[in-house]
């Protein structure tokens, strides 16, 4: 229902705002109370891996575990966020509210154990499976429900990461291609600020990224504040971004396709998943790659906040970071694909800005959240990530950075729905 449609009907668009508002309130407080412990158990399991190192020995066996519990109760929640888009473009079976306990435990025993995972698929998946169980409650007609469910990415994609103005944004980009429905934008927005709002109140902190560099090069075009030299290398290195993003969509696919047509004993998969990332962690000499990579116990080794710095990374460090997470994700491990490829970008931009001579906090800010586009589809949300993470100085390298990423992505995404559209579905595949 398009909210256009009451601009000149006060009383119906104070009742349209009304009710979405009165329907944010439930579904914020539900998925960022879920959210902010989820957030809590995962920092709670990731420091005690860090202390522990040993227990990536394990991994196979919390691989086990994982199929089995999704094998007893979760039905078609293994689906994921496939399940949720789905739903969206074509209300079938529901989202089962399992999906929640199941992705949340499943999550965290992947990280505990060292699996390379992040933690958007997670929150996502519970913003879904709770905003669908609670338009079941409210009894709500299809057309709303599907609404409900964009909240619920919304608020759970917002609130995991501290930016509502992406998760609105994102939710509504992930469903459409070359073409975004808006009508959804106001539930959206409020559902995710008020998620992100309770998440600080349980006393969640996201973490903080900086950009030091400034531009003092004044543009030889007086209307134009960019300097076009550095311009030049962003774009460059924009195409790098996207061609990675590209990398990791294939090898993830390729790799999970491949995966369950040479092993025909599921089971199995998580299990040499498991004894493979036990033997990159090897190769790679470090245990900087498992995990979601945002920091380090020491802050000494390889993450996404020491991609900011000089020599922070190796200029392989985004290309192990891919084999670890494609590996972990693509063989039955659970939690999200977003944080490692923020750690990709970051890497990749770091390892750039040397080659290209840029600022190395700025590339690592536009690797960040250009593969993230790449991948993904969804270039408005990430400019919108970049100015919610880094601020405004910057918004017209984000955009550059941002829209050519997704140019030379290949359009493929991380997502792969089958029930979108049949126009979008082919313009997917090519």
């Amino acid at each position: 229902m398009y909210i256009r449609k009451y601009i000149f009907q006060p009383t119906a668009l104070l009742k349209y705002l009304f009710k979405w508002a009165v329907l944010a309130v439930p579904v914020a407080w539900v998925v960022g109370s879920l959210v902010a412990l989820f957030l809590w158990l995962l920092d709670v399991v990731t420091q005690y891996r860090w202390q522990h190192e040993w227990l990536l020995y394990l991994l196979p066996l919390a691989g086990i575990a994982i199929h089995l519990l999704y094998k007893l109760w979760g039905k078609n929640a293994e689906a994921g966020n496939n399940l949720i888009i789905d739903e969206i473009h074509e209300p079938d079976a529901g989202v089962p509210p399992a999906m929640t306990p199941l992705v949340m435990m499943t999550t965290l025993i992947t990280h505990l154990f060292g699996g390379s995972a992040g933690r958007e698929g997670t929150a996502v998946q519970v913003g879904g499976s709770m905003a669908h169980l609670l338009g079941r409650w409210f009894r709500l007609e299809k057309e709303d429900m599907r609404v409900m469910l964009m909240m619920g990415i919304s608020a759970g994609f917002g609130a995991v990461f501290g930016t509502p103005l992406t998760g609105a944004v994102f939710a509504l980009e992930i469903l459409s291609i070359r073409k975004i429905k808006y009508n959804s934008l106001i539930p959206c927005l409020l559902s995710a600020l008020f998620a992100n709002i309770v998440c600080i109140i349980w006393g969640i902190h996201h973490t903080q990224y900086t950009i030091n560099y400034h531009q003092a090069k004044e543009s030889i075009i007086p209307f134009l504040p960019i300097d076009l030299g550095l311009s030049g290398k962003i774009f460059i290195s924009s195409i790098a971004f996207g061609i990675v993003a590209y990398l990791f969509i294939n090898l993830s696919h390729k790799l999970k396709k491949a995966s369950h047509k040479l092993i025909p004993v599921h089971w199995l998969i998580p299990v040499i998943g498991g004894i493979i990332v036990i033997a990159l962690t090897y190769l790679a000499g470090t245990y900087d790659y498992s995990g979601l990579g945002v920091n380090t116990l020491s802050n000494t080794g390889y993450s996404i906040v020491s991609s900011f710095k000089n020599q922070g990374v190796t200029q392989f460090s985004w290309l192990w970071k891919i084999i670890f997470t494609a590996v972990t994700l693509g063989m039955g491990f659970k939690g999200g694909e977003v944080t490692p490829l923020f750690f990709i970008g970051a890497a990749l931009g770091n390892t750039l800005s040397v080659y290209l001579g840029g600022p190395v906090d700025l590339f690592a800010a536009l690797g960040f959240i250009a593969v993230f586009a790449g991948a993904t589809n969804t270039p408005l949300a990430c400019i919108l990530m970049g100015v919610e993470l880094f601020g405004t100085e910057h918004v017209l390298s984000f955009a550059i950075a941002c829209f050519t990423a997704y140019l030379f992505s290949g359009h493929k995404s991380i997502y792969t729905s089958q029930k979108r559209p049949a126009a979008q579905r082919k313009y997917i595949e090519n």
